[in-house]
């Protein structure tokens, strides 16, 4: 996959990540379980595992007034893993992490084509870059074989608040997975789709009456 078609697929990516985080249960950043808690690592990655990523793809972050929407937890890509993180008027912070086989830095280079972001801006900045379109912006970075993404739209995060969120993005420690993976039994895809508009008799159709309400 080109460095073009990897960029391309990012914003889109991300996106869906927040609209399956929206108004999911939410963790505060901080507050790690205490070490006696924590099961041993190899659950962990079991649990990263049923989540189709690995624990060493799972980063967190933390910033000001905002909290993670554990709903949001899931893969991104082939192995990669994302989250949403959410504050009180449903502005919303992206965090992503896939393997790289890009440089941050393509965004410079990327011809625009139809889906494919138009950036504005693409620049230096500390270890990694910021990037800016019409309608979001992102800080990214490179750590090993993995790319490092956070990301919202424009004119909901300002550009300081969301290179708080950059600066504190890092590699999960064993408390942070324990918290924010599901339980083992409970990944997305793990546990057959209970649903409740099916007729105890009959051929099982859905009913789709309309209540008094409808």
């Amino acid at each position: 996959m080109t460095s073009r078609t990897r960029l391309r697929g990012l914003w889109p990516a991300l996106l869906v990540l927040t609209l399956t985080g929206c108004g999911t249960e939410h963790v505060g950043a901080g507050g790690a379980s205490p070490a006696a808690d924590v099961p041993e690592h190899a659950e962990l990655e079991a649990r990263a595992t049923a989540l189709q990523t690995r624990a060493d793809h799972v980063y967190v972050t933390e910033v000001t007034g905002y909290t993670l929407a554990t709903q949001s937890v899931g893969v991104l890509g082939d192995d990669g893993f994302g989250s949403s993180y959410t504050d009180r008027n449903g502005h919303v912070i992206q965090l992503g992490v896939e393997r790289a086989d890009y440089s941050p830095a393509d965004c410079g280079e990327q011809e625009p084509a139809d889906g494919s972001p138009d950036y504005t801006v693409c620049e230096r900045e500390g270890e990694g870059w910021y990037r800016a379109t019409a309608l979001g912006h992102a800080y990214a970075r490179t750590e090993g074989d993995v790319s490092v993404t956070v990301s919202a739209e424009l004119t909901a995060v300002d550009r300081a608040t969301l290179r708080e969120a950059a600066e504190a993005a890092h590699r999960a420690d064993d408390a942070e997975l324990d918290r924010i993976l599901p339980s083992l039994g409970q990944a997305p895809g793990s546990q057959p789709i209970q649903r409740g508009d099916l007729p105890p008799e009959g051929d099982g159709a859905p009913n789709n009456g309309v209540g008094a309400s409808g």
